[in-house]
């Protein structure tokens, strides 16, 4: 599990994806998201302006990042 240390109180879900290079652009992250291929926390999460805090998690692809 990889962290990502961000410097605001949170990150939006798709903002994050493209920062921790988790996929290749917004539009992306937008499809991804809507199809239920990102969790976050152990739950799928199809809202890409989810606001992530500190110790958030978030999976796509079997791979996890956590935000500190």
């Amino acid at each position: 599990m990889r962290e990502i240390k961000i410097q605001s109180e949170f990150i939006k879900l798709d903002a994050l994806l493209k920062f921790a290079n988790l996929v290749s652009s917004g539009g992306e992250a937008k499809v991804r998201i809507a199809q239920g291929e990102v969790q976050v926390c152990g739950e799928t999460c199809l809202m890409r302006g989810k606001k992530l805090r500190p110790g958030d998690t978030v999976t796509i692809d079997g791979e996890t990042v956590k935000i500190c």
